[in-house]
């Protein structure tokens, strides 16, 4: 946990690329609404197999647009080394020097494509053809990912990326704080040593958080997927209670010396405004 302390305290804000105009709309709104918190980056998802792809360009290039920083994700799967060239040039162009490097997830019933398997090799291809021209973040999992065989090849893992040359992690959503410590704990070990920035994802809607936890493997305590439940259609005593919940999990991450703070907006400000306003940030 040293070494997070040294690192300067960074904030951050994920984005998904707009699906319609009414989206792409709300989409403007909310980086507007959240631009004024003065982020370090908006990191913006980017789909397996070209779904949301030419989105992630379009909205990287609004948030420049807007006078903010972006991170676009880049990920391997269905991805060339062709693809991976074009990408670096475009968001050159644009002005991008912020990466995020991900093995992303297979498609559901469609075989692997592209020329990597893993996100170090990524990594790894990046730095060789652009040396340190950017800042690359890479995911890390407090948890462990669903398909990892061992918590410990999990982490070995991890600290492949780093060693190929990420600047930094951001981690997969948690609601254990214990879980995150032990992770730092372990990556330290095995010589880690970059920021390992945690992911927050606001509660505010029970069946999502689910379904979401359930695909990438962040578990919801007991305790809070009990009292969740519990709420049924009250959606505004389940806010209350997630907001309680998220802004009482960041207030001892920071209090803990993290390196800062990555939100998982879901393209929504209101949520992590209030959760800003009641940390005091």
């Amino acid at each position: 946990m040293d070494t997070q302390k040294k690192s300067p305290r960074i904030f951050s804000f994920e984005f998904f690329p707009p699906r319609n105009d009414e989206g792409q709309g709300k989409l403007h709104e909310t980086i507007q609404q959240l631009g004024q918190l003065r982020p370090k980056f908006f990191s913006v998802t980017f789909g397996a197999g070209g779904s949301t792809r030419a989105g992630t360009y379009e909205t990287v290039k609004q948030i420049h647009a807007l006078g903010h920083q972006a991170a676009p994700h880049i990920s391997c799967i269905g991805t060339s080394r062709a693809d991976v060239l074009a990408l670096l040039d475009s968001y050159r162009q644009l002005g991008i020097r912020h990466l995020v490097a991900l093995r992303g997830d297979l498609p559901r019933d469609a075989p692997k494509t592209g020329d990597f398997d893993f996100a170090n090799e990524l990594v790894a291809f990046i730095r060789a053809e652009t040396g340190n021209e950017f800042t690359i973040e890479v995911a890390a999992y407090p948890e462990f990912h669903p398909e990892a065989s061992s918590a410990q090849d999990d982490i070995r893992h991890f600290a492949d990326k780093i060693k190929a040359g990420a600047n930094s992690a951001i981690t997969q959503y948690f609601f254990d704080v214990d879980a995150y410590w032990r992770f730092l704990d372990d990556c330290e070990s095995l010589g880690v040593d970059v920021p390992i920035v945690p992911g927050v994802m606001p509660i505010t809607n029970y069946k999502q958080l689910a379904r979401f936890s359930d695909a990438c493997g962040a578990e919801i305590p007991r305790w809070i997927r009990r009292r969740l439940e519990g709420f049924g259609d009250d959606l505004d005593s389940l806010r209350a209670f997630g907001l309680d919940v998220t802004t009482e999990l960041c207030d001892r991450l920071l209090s803990g010396g993290v390196p800062g703070l990555h939100f998982y907006t879901l393209n929504r400000a209101g949520p992590t405004c209030t959760i800003w306003e009641r940390l005091g940030l």
